[in-house]
């Protein structure tokens, strides 16, 4: 048996397992007389219900994860909104690939680019991001066909994090990838310099530093290209008012 098959059947396993338990927890409720609606005193608020382990991104752990998550928003956090339920998954993200991701996620979140409507839809984009396979070395060719060109850097960088996190790219390849991506003159400065870079975020920081200053630089140049044209026209203006 593969071990694709193998991580398939202990996902199936796992989400089977957290069905029933599910079912049981149902059943316990009613027994007790709970209401079991959103937002309702149910006796599932005062059962011991595991809570999920941190994931690190790790295709093989996502299964259990996600079935996990659910098993614990149902029982716990059922009058939780959407936001408060994301937010606590979140929490439990860390480490690894899914730290860049969780990153970016909540960058997302926050400036409202991104909403969810319920914490089952969340848990299956993170499911897709995450589970591997053919979707990797998709992103992985994207990534190495990235180029900056005539974006501005801080543009570039988001959608170079938004590639590399499900590319399984990390530590010195992934600054390999972003150094030949970005503009040879910022690319030739950075290499030049006298701090070496030694972590992905100085190369995004630094980058989108030097990128500003030369846009800054170019905007100058026009402005002082633009007063010298006006100063040439001046005296043939004056002459030509000068005249009847």
């Amino acid at each position: 048996m593969s071990q694709i098959n193998l991580h398939e059947i202990i996902w199936q396993q796992q989400e089977q397992l957290a069905a029933m338990q599910a079912q049981i927890q149902a059943l316990l409720v009613a027994g007790g007389g709970g209401t079991g609606g959103i937002g309702g005193t149910t006796t599932g608020m005062h059962m011991e219900v595991a809570k999920p382990a941190i994931f690190n991104g790790e295709a093989e752990k996502v299964g259990g994860f996600i079935s996990a998550c659910k098993l614990y928003i149902r029982m716990k956090l059922r009058g939780e909104s959407v936001e408060g339920q994301v937010q606590w998954i979140l929490s439990y993200v860390q480490k690894g690939s899914a730290d860049v991701w969780k990153e970016n996620v909540m960058e997302e979140l926050e400036s409202g680019e991104m909403e969810y409507e319920t914490a089952e839809e969340f848990l299956m984009t993170l499911k897709k991001e995450f589970s591997g396979g053919e979707k990797e070395s998709v992103k992985a060719a994207e990534l190495r066909k990235m180029e900056q060109g005539g974006r501005m850097m801080e543009e570039f960088i988001q959608e170079f994090k938004r590639v590399a996190r499900g590319s399984r790219y990390k530590g010195r390849l992934l600054m390999e990838e972003f150094k030949r991506g970005i503009n040879g003159g910022i690319r030739r400065k950075l290499i030049e310099a006298e701090n070496s870079l030694t972590s992905i975020e100085q190369w995004y920081k630094r980058a989108m530093a030097l990128d500003r200053n030369w846009r800054e630089s170019k905007r100058e140049e026009e402005k002082l290209r633009g007063k010298k044209e006006a100063m040439g026209s001046a005296p043939k203006q004056e002459q030509s008012q000068s005249l009847p």
